[in-house]
């Protein structure tokens, strides 16, 4: 007969159901997410079946939290560290996020860009390419197909957006009129610019780097470096951690900021940090 010590049986149900809740609450997310780090996501399950067995176990879990995400990150965006405004998309739209932390939804667009001086937003909506004000107002709409990855440049007073649509580069004035197209959409991809130049991606590990240093790393994955408007502060978009981390170089500062997708909605993206 096999001996069973006191009060096993009931450790093993109170373990079962702190894993089933668990697997339960987690967030559901795309399919690249998901397989961004599995080690990291088989660590974190087998700390949880830890800790519901023993208190050694919980320690695990605790140093697990330390080690993806800044430890002292505050519990949400309260502000920015530096002059300007965050422009913000996620499947819950366009967002608008003044320094002080207060935030305003635009309107259900998936792609989103800040006029030169921030005094408008383009977005993109179903076979629509629109023009809003910072208080969400539309003025002007332009029909056309599926339009996306729209860019607006130009001075104060002559702007101009690009954007692709139909397999097509096109161009359309910040005022909505003299919309044509420029060639096939490869001209954009062919001399297009990120950020992600700055990451790089070492086994469970990313790293950001600037100035030919590395300026700040984590475990798990960062998909976006965006600097602030005085080019004093890097965001970092940490989506392994849920977190975006602000760090100053010069003096070094780092600054969290925690939930992230319950502040914007699922698949945050900083689309610009504009105007200081």
């Amino acid at each position: 007969m096999k001996f069973r010590a006191p009060g096993e049986q009931g450790a093993e149900e109170r373990a079962w159901e702190v894993v089933r809740a668990a697997y339960g609450e987690r967030e559901p997310v795309s399919w690249p997410r998901r397989h961004w780090q599995p080690l990291v996501a088989a660590a974190v399950g087998a700390a949880v079946v830890a800790a519901a067995l023993s208190p050694p176990g919980r320690s695990v879990v605790h140093s697990l939290r330390e080690a993806v995400g800044v430890k002292q990150a505050e519990q949400g965006l309260f502000s920015l560290p530096a002059p300007g405004q965050l422009l913000v998309t996620s499947r819950e739209g366009a967002w608008l996020v003044h320094a002080d932390g207060s935030k305003r939804l635009l309107g259900h667009y998936r792609d989103a860009t800040f006029s030169p001086h921030g005094l408008f937003v383009a977005g993109t909506r179903a076979n629509q390419l629109v023009a809003v004000d910072p208080e969400g107002n539309v003025r002007w709409t332009l029909a056309r197909p599926a339009p996306r990855a729209p860019i607006w440049t130009g001075s104060r007073i002559n702007t101009r957006i690009t954007y692709l649509s139909a397999g097509q580069l096109r161009i359309v004035a910040g005022d909505g009129t003299g919309d044509r197209a420029l060639g096939p959409a490869s001209l954009r991809r062919a001399t297009a610019r990120t950020a992600a130049a700055h990451i790089r991606h070492r086994g469970g590990q990313s790293e950001v780097v600037a100035g030919g240093r590395v300026v700040f790393r984590g475990t798990g994955v960062f998909d976006q470096v965006v600097p602030s408007p005085d080019g004093r502060w890097l965001l970092i978009s940490w989506p392994t951690a849920n977190q975006w981390v602000f760090v100053r170089l010069h003096p070094r500062r780092i600054v969290g900021a925690a939930r992230i997708t319950q502040q914007f909605g699922r698949n945050p993206h900083v689309a610009g940090w504009c105007c200081g």
